[in-house]
């Protein structure tokens, strides 16, 4: 089964097994109808977990999951990711994309020179930031001014380097 990755698992919220999720997702429209995640803890298999309560607020949501009841349940899975199965998935507009699509492309200037794989993402407060490059790390932020062009056919994300890069 493939998966698209929503968010990590920052922190237990209360005493009943409730936890906070940074959101990777731009909308929380996926988040409404939500009835199961799976999680997936380093290197361990990804579990399937029933939704009993999800609520977005800002950048992150909280969420109540079938059989996690306690603090402790909850504190043990801190820094997991939580997915949902890519089939799940709704169709985005032109020129909107699912991180795992990105992730793996080759980065490249306009001029073409190779600046690395793109090996990560992570959201800030205003925008998304890029993380590529093969020896040495380069972030980037995702704004039009720098990210020209994502070419999924070839593999390819076109950038334009910010000064001083």
């Amino acid at each position: 089964m493939d998966f698209l990755e929503i968010g990590k698992i920052v922190k237990p919220h209360g005493l009943k097994g409730r936890l906070k999720v940074l959101s990777y997702l731009e909308s929380d429209a996926l988040l409404k109808k939500l009835d199961e995640v799976f999680v997936r803890q380093g290197q361990e298999d990804t579990r399937r977990f029933g939704v009993k309560s999800l609520q977005v607020k800002g950048r992150c949501f909280f969420l109540e999951m079938e059989g996690i009841e306690h603090i402790d349940q909850a504190t043990a899975l801190v820094g997991s990711l939580v997915s949902v199965s890519a089939a799940r998935l709704e169709k985005l507009p032109e020129g909107e994309y699912y991180w795992q699509e990105l992730l793996g492309l080759e980065v490249v200037t306009e001029e073409g020179r190779p600046v690395g794989r793109l090996k990560n993402i992570f959201p800030s407060q205003d925008n998304d930031i890029y993380v590529c490059g093969d020896q040495e790390e380069v972030f980037l932020p995702a704004v039009a001014e720098v990210v020209r062009k994502i070419d999924l056919e070839r593999g390819k994300i076109i950038v334009r380097l910010p000064e001083g890069l």
